[in-house]
């Protein structure tokens, strides 16, 4: 199948907002490859390369890409069919008031560690070396989302229009769904690790370029209201919820289970609620970033997509 390829050379974005020009329209159903580049924009190449700071402008976000059709009230799926490295090194970094452990004086701020590439697989598998340890290749796409319904958003901040979710189930073989608040959707992404656990606790995972695979739709008049990001990886289906404490974070992200619970299983409210509590289970996406992001999971047999 023929792809066109949006690059992060035809146009990249800091920050998610309400009015954002497309660099690539694309017809609802579209299959696209987008390239990315890494969230430091190249600038770090080998352990000497420091960050004194988090810049202004991080986290470049190739897009936006308009979908046809795409309205206020919609929701849009992206089927994540590949993500692939693109290039012969990640890095992995800290940097001064950035990070879980930011304020821990035994731990170096600024630090570099060059991740190397093995990408005997061209980069769909593989490793990469981190201090004489290998770690399997995994990529996961780290800053996902579209325009916002108000106010801009700059690409480090997670929020109920995605951005910077640094959630490891935004990956191949996912389909991850958006609200739409703005016509044409605008989603843009960037932002990819070649691994990353769950917390992204230094700040970063092994930041990569990447090559990205996607099928864009549009879901129009759901059944069910989507405010926040939700995630189906096969397995089960996740609702993804930023907010400025973990509290609130799981709170939200448990509210979205029990209205899709309610729906899927003609349950009350309250039902819902209890049922939330025997089949689902809270994940941390990341806890570094202005806003943390946790997710719910519910396994698919119990709840299915309502789109």
């Amino acid at each position: 199948m023929s792809r066109e390829l949006v690059s992060h050379r035809d146009g990249h974005v800091y920050e998610f907002a309400p009015e954002m020009e497309p660099v690539h329209e694309a017809a609802d159903g579209e299959s696209l490859t987008i390239e990315t580049i890494d969230s430091l924009n190249g600038a770090i190449q080998t352990d000497d390369d420091l960050l004194d700071a988090i810049p202004e402008e991080v986290n470049a976000a190739t897009g936006p890409i308009a979908v046809e059709g795409a309205t206020p009230g919609d929701v849009l799926a992206v089927e994540i069919e590949e993500v692939r490295v693109a290039e012969d090194r990640g890095r992995v970094i800290t940097a001064p008031g950035f990070g879980l452990l930011q304020d821990d004086p035994d731990i170096e701020h600024p630090a570099t560690r060059v991740t190397e590439v093995d990408d005997e697989d061209d980069g769909a598998a593989g490793r990469i070396e981190f201090e004489g340890t290998d770690v399997p290749i995994e990529p996961v796409i780290g800053t996902i989302g579209v325009a916002t319904a108000e106010e801009p958003v700059s690409t480090l901040t997670p929020d109920d229009h995605g951005g910077n979710l640094d959630t490891t189930d935004m990956t191949t073989g996912t389909t991850a769904y958006f609200p739409v608040f703005q016509e044409g959707a605008m989603l843009a992404m960037g932002d990819s690790k070649a691994a990353m656990a769950d917390g992204e606790m230094c700040g970063t995972g092994a930041e990569i370029a990447t090559e990205i695979d996607v099928t864009l739709s549009v879901i129009e008049d759901p059944d069910v209201p989507l405010d926040r990001p939700l995630v189906d990886t096969g397995d089960a289906v996740k609702t993804v919820a930023s907010a400025g404490t973990m509290e609130e974070a799981v709170e939200l992200a448990n509210r979205d289970v029990v209205r899709l619970l309610a729906h899927d299983h003609g349950f009350s409210r309250t039902e819902a609620y209890l049922f939330s509590s025997l089949v689902g289970g809270l994940e941390i996406s990341q806890v570094v970033d202005p806003q943390v992001t946790a997710r719910n999971a519910v396994p698919s047999e119990y709840l299915s997509v309502p789109f």
